[in-house]
């Protein structure tokens, strides 16, 4: 096992192209930073046989392991576990995590929250759903108005406010941040958003969907529904030709409107929440 750099982003590719929608999020970072530790925040490791790489992990804010076995597992919890732990979440496939957060947990302990079975979903055309015409690609002048439904929907999904800790400024540019990528849609009524979501990561494969939100007095009245139809319209129109995302599995109204939206369940994720 080595640190991956620069000259190993062809092989990188490779191997998240083995299954490009569920290893979405790695294949976006690598791209973007190039696998460069400076833009990583972090760094990518990469296991080999004979000279060819087979597994890798993510470590960084997320702790992402990709195609690991069991003995890249094994490699990668070692490493992990002989640092101070930097991630925010181990997340991934569940046949992946579930064995390294097995061996992890024997040095770093138990984690704020464990979600296990949450369902990786994908699409690759459009919902049958009406979309709602409301839902917008959002800009740069909305983002008085996103900021605090964005700040709502983590504190509400996460358990912890973004703006703890001194994190509002960091987390105020991350919004803008998606904005600017044309990755941020909404349904704005009367200055306050009653829709949202966002696209999280994205490479010539597949989009990932995060930050799914409907104000609290909205809900049960079918916009997410309509909503999610619209966004997987403009996704598949201008980001990427599949729209994936994962579930808590006990969020079951959020199920049943992925269900009518028409995702289909391809994959099982475990996050583990520090």
């Amino acid at each position: 096992m080595r640190t991956l750099g620069p000259d190993d982003l062809p092989a990188m590719e490779a191997l998240t192209a083995r299954n490009p929608v569920v290893n979405v999020f790695a294949d976006y970072r690598a791209r973007l930073t190039r696998l460069d530790p400076r833009w990583l925040g972090g760094e990518v490791w990469g296991y080999h046989v004979d000279g060819a790489l087979v597994s890798a992990c993510h470590a960084a804010a997320n702790l992402v392991p990709v195609d690991a076995g069991p003995e890249a597992v094994d490699a990668f919890a070692r490493r992990a576990a002989a640092q101070p732990r930097r991630c925010a979440t181990l997340v991934g496939p569940a046949e992946q995590v579930d064995p390294m957060w097995d061996l992890l947990r024997k040095t770093w302990g138990t984690g704020r929250e464990v979600r296990r079975h949450q369902p990786h979903l994908e699409m690759a055309t459009e919902s049958a759903v009406v979309p709602d015409d409301q839902v917008r690609r959002r800009t740069a002048a909305d983002l008085e108005a996103l900021y605090p439904a964005c700040v709502a929907m983590y504190t509400e999904e996460v358990g912890v406010s973004p703006e703890a800790g001194g994190g509002a400024t960091l987390y105020r540019a991350r919004v803008a941040q998606l904005i600017s990528k044309g990755w941020s849609y909404a349904r704005i009524d009367d200055g306050r958003v009653v829709f949202k979501a966002e696209v999280a990561a994205a490479t010539p494969h597949a989009c990932q969907v995060q930050g799914v939100w409907v104000a609290p007095e909205q809900r049960g009245r079918g916009l997410a529904t309509r909503g999610m139809a619209a966004v997987v319209r403009m996704a598949l129109a201008d980001v990427a030709p599949v729209v994936s995302l994962y579930v808590n599995e006990h969020n079951l109204p959020a199920r049943r409107v992925y269900d009518h939206v028409g995702f289909n369940q391809t994959a099982e994720f475990t996050t583990v929440m520090f």
